[in-house]
């Protein structure tokens, strides 16, 4: 007979597990203390990172079954929940989620759903990225600079020149502008490399 394990997750510590607890039960699996996971931890927290996820996966064997409630109990994203699955499918252990109707989501049906969830997801993600790409190439053509903010700004560099020019070593210079002796450097590198301005 597969022995029966259950994972419970919470993301803040003033939430409990006990609705989660109270679902498996009412799914009619009867689930032991030793055997029932909980675990408070952020969502975005990959499976393979959440301690007591870790310690649940080293106890489990071939043949045992895994009830969770929801698909996020079992990952960050659809693509970390399908690792996830196909992680415990290599070791024989078969997954319930009660959300998706109590699907074995390691039988051919389950497989099949998280198919579909990961081509959502996939799609999700290079809409996202298409945005993203989109809305910095408008900032872009409308003249936004990114990036962190220069230091010093075009009169202080001009100034920091004639400082240079004038002897003045680069220590010196930077505790005047209140700033590194990087930043001083990369001002003079700049005003070497660019190309000397003509006089009318």
């Amino acid at each position: 007979m597969p022995r029966i394990f259950a994972y419970c997750r919470v993301s803040t510590f003033d939430q409990t597990t006990e609705n989660q607890r109270l679902e498996i039960k009412s799914a009619g699996f009867i689930i032991e203390n030793r055997r029932l996971i909980e675990e408070n931890i952020s969502g975005s927290v990959a499976a393979k990172e959440r301690p007591g996820f870790i310690k649940l996966v080293e106890r489990m064997e071939a043949g045992d079954v895994l009830v969770v409630t929801k698909l996020d109990r079992l990952g960050r994203n659809a693509m970390d929940v399908r690792a996830t699955v196909e992680q415990l499918t290599i070791s024989g252990v078969r997954v319930h989620c009660l959300a998706l109707g109590g699907v074995d989501l390691t039988s051919p049906a389950g497989k099949m759903t998280m198919q579909v969830i990961a081509a959502v997801a996939e799609f999700e993600r290079d809409l996202l990225i298409e945005r993203t790409q989109s809305g910095i190439h408008r900032a872009r053509v409308a003249g936004k600079q990114f990036g962190r903010p220069p230091t010093l700004n075009a009169a202080q560099r001009a100034m920091v020149i004639e400082r240079l020019d004038a002897g003045v070593n680069i220590a010196a210079i930077a505790r005047e502008f209140k700033t590194t002796r990087q930043t001083i450097m990369r001002a003079r590198g700049a005003a070497l490399s660019s190309p000397p301005q003509q006089k009318n």
